[in-house]
């Protein structure tokens, strides 16, 4: 058994703290190799991550996840706010006289909780006696390999750290192309800083995102906080213009047109991956071709759990035609996206807050979105064994139902978005939205917009992309070495029958590839395996290298949900690390449920 070996956490925002957390969790096996903990962060501050620091957010915008879906830490979120002066909270927006579990708050105090508990998980590690070596404001440029001794080398702008046995990618959100404000075009939201007016000053233009999300209305809040105050009285918001601030107004160009759904209750916040299924029940799926099939997962196991849920909602009608053999997974999600296709997003924002509203104050269960992420969730964690078919189906039929769904836009949120409207500063336009391939004004953005085949120009002297993270391409991964030498290679899936390659969305066809003389599908990012070991181009999984970061592995789980997400995806990761140690150290006898699936790794 080798001991005294070196970490490297590339990273140490929540699925570095995550990482710590299941790290400690495991502390009696690890310490018997493992001696030393570097982490690297490029920002100034460790432990925070990038959607939670005030160098990047602001101090309008709020989280989206209660305390009481937060994965267990040292202490939870409420806890941690009840234990903050009135002074100190409100600092970080927070005006409740009681904290509650179930309340959303600022995602400045949600950082700030998530800074502290890194706080307590490194006093912790070190005081089990791990060495932890933290690095502020350093950026990991590359990472290279020391074959006499198959160690690692960190290489940064300053130095060649070498000595590393493991290294484990952290690295999180990360933006590839560039804005070019000098045409009012930015590439994301963040910083939010780079967004705002001078003080004192007003945009007098129509300011256009791309995407009605999360991050858009992140966006709209801060822009309306400075252009204008909102007035609360009851339920009821409006939005009052600053003098001279008049002009002010966004457009939100969505493909469909569509606002997500809004907070709600839940019988169980915390997902599990096998909540409505075993792991031998997702083995029994496996067809004698390995792959998954999309619709025998819906049969199997999504039909039913469905009907209970939609029967605890008194929905008969979803029941009804859950019965009927011919209603497969399209026909369900192009059946639940019809009811909830509004002629006016806003009017049925209006519609929704209603039923959010009773579900929330009265802690009433929406049972069937919670069962529908739970099951996508499940289906996550398995999507290595997707055919590139059901990629595709996935990827344009389940996720943009899924994700209006599951957004969870916090009630406050939506009562802004519908005072801004009311007032004539918000609207939302459907169409596919593409960036002019020729921008002949120098201070203004023109994008292309197709609306029922119907091809229009639009331009703004502002215009922000908030279509999310996309998938970090090869040719983009951060390390460059590793690519170069073949440690990473594209993510990829087979196809069922390769005919269906030619039938597939011209914008996928790009995509295609051929793997040693058999046409794949790129799916995006790189290639892990189970246990988020990088796959190298001979198509093994590196026993030592490890990638959690979002942006490079989502080709291969499309599906975050958020903070729970990073804890499952830590918690497998050191389990693979407890395995690649030493073959003679046994798994720890207590196994997390985000785990059970990959308990003899």
């Amino acid at each position: 058994m080798e001991t005294n070996q070196n970490l490297a956490i590339i990273g140490s925002g929540a699925s570095a703290i995550y990482l710590l957390k299941h790290l400690l969790d495991s502390i009696a096996v690890l310490k018997l190799t493992l001696s030393n903990i570097s982490i690297f962060e490029k920002s100034a501050i460790m432990g925070l991550g990038m959607p939670y620091s005030s160098l990047n957010t602001d101090c309008y915008h709020m989280s989206n996840i209660s305390s009481e879906e937060l994965p267990e830490l040292d202490c939870s979120f409420a806890q941690w706010l009840r234990g903050q002066d009135r002074e100190f909270l409100r600092s970080l927006g927070v005006e409740d006289e009681i904290i509650a579990e179930s309340q959303i708050y600022s995602r400045l105090a949600l950082g700030r909780y998530l800074n502290s508990q890194y706080q307590v998980l490194v006093g912790k590690l070190r005081g089990e006696g791990i060495e932890i070596r933290e690095s502020p404001g350093c950026e990991v440029l590359d990472i290279v390999e020391s074959p006499e001794d198959f160690t690692f080398k960190l290489v940064t702008a300053d130095a060649s750290i070498a000595g590393f046995h493991q290294v484990i990618i952290a690295t999180g959100h990360y933006w590839a192309d560039e804005d070019q404000p000098q045409r009012g075009y930015y590439a994301s939201p963040w910083p939010i800083s780079k967004l705002l007016p001078p003080e004192g000053e007003y945009y007098h233009f129509e300011i256009g995102t791309l995407g009605a999300s999360l991050s858009a209305f992140d966006v709209v809040s801060s822009l309306a906080h400075r252009h204008g105050r909102f007035l609360k009285d009851g339920e009821t918001w409006s939005f009052i213009s600053h003098p001279g601030a008049e002009d002010f107004k966004i457009i939100m160009h969505s493909a469909n047109g569509m606002l997500p759904h809004l907070q709600f209750a839940q019988a169980y916040p915390l997902r599990q991956i096998y909540r409505h299924v075993s792991r031998e029940g997702i083995r029994a799926l496996i067809d004698k071709r390995g792959f998954l099939p999309l619709d025998e997962f819906y049969e199997q196991v999504c039909r039913a759990t469905l009907v209970d849920a939609f029967k605890k909602d008194g929905m008969d009608e979803l029941v009804a035609r859950l019965a009927e053999p011919t209603f497969g997974i399209d026909a369900f999600i192009a059946t639940m996206s019809e009811r909830h296709d509004y002629s006016n997003a806003f009017e049925g924002m209006r519609r929704e807050l209603v039923e959010a509203r009773q579900s929330v104050s009265n802690d009433m269960p929406i049972h069937w979105k919670e069962v529908l992420d739970d099951l996508v969730y499940t289906l996550n964690f398995h999507c290595e064994l997707l055919s590139a078919e059901d990629h595709l189906r996935l990827k344009h039929v389940v996720m943009p139902f899924l994700m209006s769904v599951i957004a969870a836009l916090p009630l406050n949120s939506a009562y802004m978005l519908l005072a801004l409207y009311d007032a004539g500063n918000l609207k939302i336009l459907s169409g596919k939205v593409a960036l002019a391939k020729i921008q002949k004004l120098p201070h203004e953005t023109s994008i292309n917009v197709e609306t029922d085949g119907k091809q229009s120009t639009a331009h703004y002297r502002m215009f922000i992309d908030c279509s999310g993270q996309k998938a970090l391409e090869l040719e983009d991964y951060p390390f460059p070495t590793l690519a170069k030498n073949g440690f990473v290679r594209k993510a990829r899936a087979k196809f069922r029958d390769p005919a269906h390659a030619e039938s597939i969305p011209e914008e996928s066809k790009q995509s295609l590839f051929y793997d040693q003389g058999e046409l794949v599908l790129h799916t995006g990012g790189v290639d892990i395996d189970a246990g988020y070991h990088l796959v190298t181009v001979t198509g093994e999984p590196h026993a030592r290298l490890y990638d959690i970061a979002f942006p490079h592995t989502s080709g291969v789980r499309p599906y975050s949900y958020g903070l729970q997400a990073c804890s499952a995806t830590s918690e497998l990761v050191v389990r693979a690390f407890l395995k690649e140690l030493s073959t003679e150290i046994a798994a720890p006898k207590k196994v997390g449920p985000a785990s059970e699936i990959y308990r003899d790794l």
